[in-house]
């Protein structure tokens, strides 16, 4: 018989798992409506050009990572590798621009990169990500650092760096390029091959290598605030500025500049100690030249994406978190008891309550077996001598309590426990 197994670098996530992301993803709505973020969902399929323009040819995602394929009509198709680019692509679509400024959009869901599995690391990954376009004042860029450290407190979480820098734009970039070009010109040939053709077409991204090596090579690297223009520069002081208003703990990085093209001025990152070599949890920073690449508007832009398998390893390990279990199951003893069981399960589950019942004919014992295993909360057993005092035995798993209630009063019961 042919075992199937699913394509490496792809998981299931099954209960409990699932509900320490359940969780997240509630507290992420909560945090994110309260800074005005409404939800879109973009497509997962996109034309390969949004990716190309947006991520930038010579990066390794576009390079070496994304799944692309023709479809039916020989048009490019790719599973979206980010979030941003397709959020850009319904905003000018849809002409959102518009409308009152700024317009603030939270998303979740998979994204897919054909890259190395590793802990914290899959080839299909989910993402919870922001995107506020529409104005370029320094201030949205502190509040939205503000927002996802409350978000992450929210969480329970600690151990975490929250690292800031600058890159500049268009203007001051260049003269930082020669600089770094003029440094690195003379130790080049012992930098990774990835390095040496980066070096090439997009030198900024040398600083985002990982590999040892690369690293050490780029020590005493020129920085990239020595360079900002003045426009540059103010915005930066003004991010700053505000940070400290909101006591936001930050950690100015000059060597941090993030993997894709259309980055500018603000970036960021936030790490975790406790992840090892993959330590990021999320990363961001403003894209002011984006929707006018997509055919919009000039409109100034600043996001971030946090990665949820991180951040559900982060939620797990803080034991702040109680797994659902169902509140009550239903023992029976015989038929009539059964379909008892059944219309008192209808009732309590018509009010939210999780219930459990038996399918089949079993023991008394194997039942209450089971309710353990299930770790319900309660069991409420019902029998012959039951249903003629209309009296229901109910205990209380978690300590061993137990009673007797009319079953005119079980919904009443369970809905006040």
């Amino acid at each position: 018989m042919t075992r199937y197994n699913a394509l490496k670098g792809i998981q299931d996530i099954l209960p409990p798992e699932i509900y320490f992301w359940q969780k997240i993803e509630e507290v992420a709505k909560d945090v994110f409506s309260a800074y005005g973020f409404q939800e879109l969902r973009a497509p997962i399929i996109e034309s390969t050009d949004i990716f190309i323009r947006s991520i930038g040819e010579t990066t390794d995602i576009v390079e070496k990572e994304m799944y692309t394929f023709p479809d039916k009509a020989g048009r490019s198709i790719t599973l979206r590798p980010e979030g941003t680019a397709p959020v850009v692509r319904c905003y000018v679509q849809n002409h959102l621009y518009d409308l009152a400024s700024p317009q603030k959009f939270f998303y979740s869901g998979p994204m897919f990169r054909y890259e190395r599995p590793q802990k914290g690391r899959f080839r299909q990954f989910y993402q919870i990500g922001v995107e506020a376009l529409g104005t370029s004042d320094p201030k949205l860029d502190a509040e939205i650092l503000s927002m996802l450290r409350l978000f992450l407190e929210r969480l329970n979480l600690r151990g975490l760096s929250y690292e800031v820098n600058s890159i500049g734009c268009e203007k001051c970039r260049p003269d930082y390029k020669k600089a770094l070009l003029s440094f690195i010109s003379d130790r080049i040939n012992g930098f990774c091959p990835d390095c040496k053709r980066r070096y090439e077409f997009n030198p900024l991204r040398i600083l985002d290598c990982k590999v040892k090596e690369c690293i050490k090579l780029r020590v005493g690297a020129p920085k990239v605030t020595n360079f900002l223009c003045k426009d540059c520069r103010e915005h930066f002081d003004r991010v700053l500025s505000m940070l400290e208003l909101l006591d936001f703990p930050y950690v100015i990085n000059p060597d941090m500049v993030r993997g894709l093209d259309y980055y500018t001025r603000t970036t960021f990152e936030v790490t975790s100690k406790h992840l090892g070599a993959q330590n990021a949890v999320a990363a961001g920073g403003r894209y002011d030249s984006l929707v006018e690449e997509f055919g919009g508007p000039p409109t100034p832009a600043v996001g971030f994406a946090i990665g949820m398998e991180r951040l559900a390893e982060l939620f797990k390990s803080s034991d702040k978190f109680d797994i659902p279990v169902p509140k009550v199951f239903i023992a029976t003893i015989g038929e009539p008891a059964e379909k008892e069981g059944l219309l008192i399960a209808k009732r309590l589950r018509e009010k939210g309550i999780w219930v459990e019942i038996v399918y089949a004919g079993h023991s008394l014992r194997s039942q209450l077996r089971r309710a353990d295993r299930l770790s319900a909360r309660y069991v409420l057993i019902i029998g012959e001598d039951e249903i003629s005092s209309g009296k229901l035995k109910w205990k209380r798993l978690t300590d061993g309590s137990q009673g007797e209630i009319a079953i005119s009063q079980v919904l009443e019961f369970f809905s006040n426990q």
